[in-house]
């Protein structure tokens, strides 16, 4: 850790009509997601493949109530069917844990078969993916667009000031490490058998859970479709990105059988206990429980599997480093290392000519990255990010994100029972 540079800071969401009520109480975090969105790259950004990308930084909490709606849809539309559901489970190995309540996401009924660009996206589909087009465009006539995805997509305005350290205490917590213990508990086998398999430490895997929905509970009330199409034709600012995973998601309910309007997920389209993109379940996702379906939703099991498969598709070092200690000299004099980002490139030598150095070992030939964490106008604290700091950024592009994921897996280990630790071994 070492002085602060000046550095400019983007600014805060302003908290006016429904941020402004969702500021108070337990709504609260919904307003810091949509600042933290704004001011750090979202899975998919120029520099991390769409496809590379598991989750978008911060889901909102799903609720148990039906989303707030304004003018009912059009009469003679169909009603979604649901599709064949897993059996309830009761092993608390496998079941997810009940979900909290949170504030509901507002919708209001949209025309998209009648606008041009859906219907180019619909003939698309057609042409290269073989879809009935009055089925999909049936299907756009039930999608109402997601307003308060675009609420919480918005960019913040200049004058925010990014703070590692109140970032880190919303995920390093009592709550999540009490949940998180009882989680692995549960999960004792799932989560040791997917170390086993991936190379991924165990507590990696518990604590990506747990900062992406707190082991379940929180896995976003906004309908799938209607997110993915709201973002797609309405948000011009990550349009592309996001019709690619509208098309994935369309070609993932085709191939598994559900409806499209019948999936619930977050603001961004992410979807179960590890907040999967539409993408990311098609290229990452494993029937890790055996019973011949992938279930992200409802299988602890099946996502904690898919967490391993995805960290392991994405590079991950089996025994690896997630990063070192940092020392910098001179800011200034080390920002060419900052900006010289992610994946890791740099070797011990390289970083001491630029005036940085560890006060730990670090092996020969490692190569490394110089990750700034900063904290408003406090101390930027540093890190040295090796391969696997870097493959955690694979599933949400943020360094914060990154070593909360690592600091949250620490305190589990740490925080874990004799007992418990006993069993593992």
């Amino acid at each position: 850790m070492t002085r602060a540079r000046p550095r400019p800071v983007p600014a805060a969401v302003p908290l006016r009509g429904t941020l402004r009520a969702a500021a108070r109480g337990r709504h609260a975090r919904h307003v810091l997601a949509a600042a933290l969105l704004s001011i750090a790259p979202l899975a998919g950004l120029p520099g991390v493949a769409p496809s590379d990308a598991a989750a978008t930084e911060t889901a909102p909490a799903r609720s148990t109530a039906k989303p707030v709606q304004k003018p009912a849809p059009q009469s003679g539309q169909q009603a979604a069917q649901k599709p064949a559901q897993k059996p309830a489970q009761t092993s608390s190995q496998t079941s997810a844990p009940a979900r909290s309540k949170a504030a509901l996401p507002v919708t209001q009924a949209a025309d998209y078969p009648a606008r041009p660009e859906v219907r180019d996206f619909v003939r698309d589909m057609v042409e290269r993916h073989g879809f009935d087009e009055t089925a999909l465009l049936a299907t756009f006539g039930r999608t109402r667009t997601a307003e308060t995805a675009i609420r919480l997509m918005q960019p913040a305005a200049p004058g925010f000031k990014r703070s590692w350290i109140a970032y880190r205490a919303r995920f390093v917590e009592p709550v999540r490490i009490r949940e998180g213990l009882r989680f692995w508990a549960s999960n004792a086998d799932a989560v040791r058998r997917a170390s086993q398999r991936y190379g991924v430490p165990e507590e990696i895997l518990v604590s990506i859970i747990g900062v992406e929905t707190v082991y379940g509970r929180n896995t976003g009330d906004f309908r799938v479709m209607d997110a993915l199409t709201t973002l797609s034709f309405d948000y011009p600012r990550r349009a592309a990105y996001f019709r690619e995973e509208l098309e994935q998601y369309l070609l993932l309910a085709r191939e598994a059988g559900f409806d499209p309007l019948d999936w619930r997920g977050s603001f961004a389209g992410a979807v179960g206990l590890p907040q999967f993109m539409p993408a990311s379940i098609r290229r990452h996702a494993v029937d890790f429980d055996g019973d011949g379906r992938i279930d992200l939703r409802g299988s602890a099991t099946d996502a904690i599997g898919s967490v391993a498969s995805f960290l392991a598709n994405h590079g991950w070092q089996a025994g690896g480093p997630t990063h070192f200690a940092a020392t910098v000299e001179d800011e200034i004099r080390a920002r060419p290392a900052v900006e010289a980002g992610i994946p890791p490139r740099l070797v011990a030598l390289e970083l001491a000519d630029l005036g940085i150095t560890s006060p730990q070992e670090i092996p020969v030939g490692e190569k490394l990255s110089l990750i700034d964490l900063p904290n408003g106008d406090d101390t930027t604290h540093y890190v040295l990010g090796a391969n696997n700091f870097w493959v955690v950024t694979r599933y949400n592009r943020s360094y914060f994100y990154a070593m909360a994921v690592i600091d949250l897996a620490r305190a589990l280990r740490e925080a874990m029972p004799p007992a418990q630790a006993r069993a593992r071994e």
